[in-house]
């Protein structure tokens, strides 16, 4: 993606995201925060700095509710058929505000409690072993005359492995019914492409919300020990804390959606950065680095969500250590992809990929505060146990692609790779040699 040398004012985020750790190096260039075009021509703010995005997460004046708090939104300003206006229309605890935020936020935290996703250590154990069975065997069924090249044949890791098992496991969670898998993962993913038609966003809109009622309506005929359970539980409660139906249907989307992407795209990084930087693979390899080392690294160096919208000032901010100004109802995206890389806390080498670096878990990758990331341990959990199995299973895995070539999704939420094309190689450690 060619670039300009320095942004104009207001600089117009690139919708199909072809290269966002570039555009995040020139909107640091313009300053802690810059004025941004979103699609739809919206104007806002990209915050990169940490410090500043530290303070504004922290900060009680500035809202996540559009409805209360976006004047641009509650004049109709906002047409039905932006692109974002999920982001914004959900109710749930990324929308919600104040004691709605605290009241969502702790009815949804039962989906992550320390007891809950411990014990979904072993389920997720077993969903890697089969996925990993399964790729081998994908591997093994195509023609010889296919898999002719050394390594074997090409196979889509992000499509078969990256993107299956995150889904499987929040869906395993949620109590999600094995025959609606394919379904959620089918429409998920347009809703974080940020260059989809208008149209086809409404369509994807109304087709997972069409999914969340059948979900909730096979869970309330026949209720287990899941969270989806659970939530429908704190729906049917007649006390103030108890969520109404949109409420349900927004945590149900929240918990699917943004719990599985961030996985998803924190296993596709640290596959692309591990085995295109091969001395790093290396140090985990001799046990001089561990597995959680590249998990904070790649969190750090490749924030699996890029950008999140949209924070709006209940009243006027001035920031006294950077001198900004946010004005009431201007709004907010917080640039998690500019931060992580940021020189003034990770130094001139900001953008290389080092799992020794002595920052690598000064990142905000989950956030920050009450507005911390509740997966984030779920989303550790599954790359502690998923990375060393497929790098044991598959120890002459390799990039079918140089990592420069691989398209990025077209998304600047969403940071990961359209596809993963690898190599297993000729020997799988589970028991056969394909040679």
């Amino acid at each position: 993606m060619a670039l300009p040398s320095s942004p104009r004012c207001p600089f117009r985020l690139d919708p199909e995201a072809r290269d966002i750790h570039a555009e995040a190096e020139l909107l640091r260039g313009a300053g802690p925060a810059a004025r941004v075009e979103l699609p739809g021509a919206v104007p806002a703010w990209s915050v990169t700095d940490p410090g500043l995005i530290r303070r504004l997460l922290t900060d009680p004046r500035v809202s996540k509710d559009a409805h209360r708090h976006w004047p641009r939104y509650i004049e109709g300003r906002i047409p039905a058929d932006w692109p974002l206006r999920i982001w914004v229309d959900t109710p749930n605890a990324l929308s919600a505000y104040g004691e709605e935020h605290t009241r969502l936020r702790r009815l949804i935290g039962a989906a992550f409690t320390a007891r809950r996703v411990r014990a979904l250590a072993p389920r997720i154990e077993e969903i890697t072993a089969g996925l990993l069975d399964r790729l081998a065997a994908a591997a093994a069924s195509i023609p010889r005359d296919e898999a002719a090249e050394p390594g074997g044949p090409v196979l889509d890791l992000r499509e078969h492995f990256a993107w299956v098992l995150p889904l499987m496991v929040v869906n395993s969670a949620l109590g999600v019914p094995e025959e609606a898998h394919d379904a959620f993962r089918a429409c998920i993913g347009d809703l974080f492409n940020t260059n989809v038609p208008g149209e086809k966003a409404v369509a994807a809109t109304a087709e997972v919300y069409r999914l969340l009622e059948e979900l909730v309506a096979a869970k309330r005929a026949r209720p287990g020990d899941d969270v989806t359970s659970a939530l429908i539980s704190a729906h049917d409660d007649e006390t103030a804390s108890r969520l109404s139906h949109g409420e349900l249907l927004g945590s149900l989307l929240l918990l699917i959606g943004a719990g599985h992407e961030t996985t998803v795209n924190l296993l596709d990084h640290a596959v692309v950065n591990l085995l295109s930087h091969p001395e790093q693979l290396a140090l985990v390899r001799s046990g001089a680095a561990s597995w959680s080392d590249v998990i904070e690294e790649t969190l750090r160096h490749q924030a699996p969500i890029a950008t999140i919208v949209m924070r709006f000032p209940t009243t006027d901010i001035h920031d006294a250590e950077t001198g900004l100004t946010f004005r009431r109802g201007e709004a907010l995206a917080v640039n998690y992809a500019a931060a992580g890389r940021d020189p003034g806390v990770h130094g001139a080498g900001a953008a290389d990929f080092d799992i020794t670096r002595e920052t690598r878990r000064e990142h905000l990758a989950f956030g920050h505060g009450v507005h911390f990331c509740l997966g984030a341990e779920l989303a550790r959990l599954e790359a502690r146990i998923a990375l060393p199995a497929l790098f044991a299973r598959f120890p002459e895995l390799a990039l079918a692609e140089p990592a420069e070539k691989l398209a990025p999704l077209e998304s600047f939420i969403s940071n990961g790779h359209r596809r993963l094309p690898v190599r297993l190689g000729t020997t799988d450690r589970a028991g056969a040699s394909a040679g």
